[in-house]
């Protein structure tokens, strides 16, 4: 129940984030991407004090045997570059540039219960649900 509460802020607490950054405003990050016209580089300092501060936790992590409110810590073992990953980081990337949205504002967008973002929640849903159906499936030789 602990492990559960302490999700539930985290989540919370990175749902006010975008809130208060305005990372939950579809247009203000595909105003990012639009170098040639309506540029607002307020994403790259969002993403930059996110990045300054998972260093320090990071850091943090490197000098501690197990952490505060887990077990142990659950860093990614995997490091290769495959197809897989540029598939998926390249269909992100174009939702991400086409919509504004990725799955953080999009399910901080809920609340607001606009179209959109339920539309956007369901199909990622459904996305996500069709790559694991499709992906368990033995590969055709």
């Amino acid at each position: 129940m602990r492990t559960l509460m302490i999700a539930l802020a985290s989540g919370l607490l990175f749902g006010f984030g975008l809130g208060l950054s305005g990372m939950t405003q579809p247009q203000k990050v595909i105003n990012f991407l639009d170098i040639s016209g309506n540029w607002d580089p307020s994403l790259a300092f969002v993403m930059g004090g996110a990045l300054f501060v998972n260093a320090i936790a990071y850091a943090f992590s490197r000098k501690t045997a197990k952490p505060v409110f887990a077990l142990k810590y659950e860093l990614p073992s995997k490091r290769d570059i495959d197809p897989r990953l540029i598939s998926g980081a390249a269909i992100f990337g174009i939702g991400w540039g086409l919509l504004g949205y990725c799955p953080g504002p999009g399910l901080a967008n809920l609340a607001t219960m606009h179209l959109e973002p339920l539309l956007f929640v369901f199909t990622f849903i459904i996305s996500a649900l069709a790559t694991r159906y499709i992906l368990s499936k033995p590969a055709i030789s």
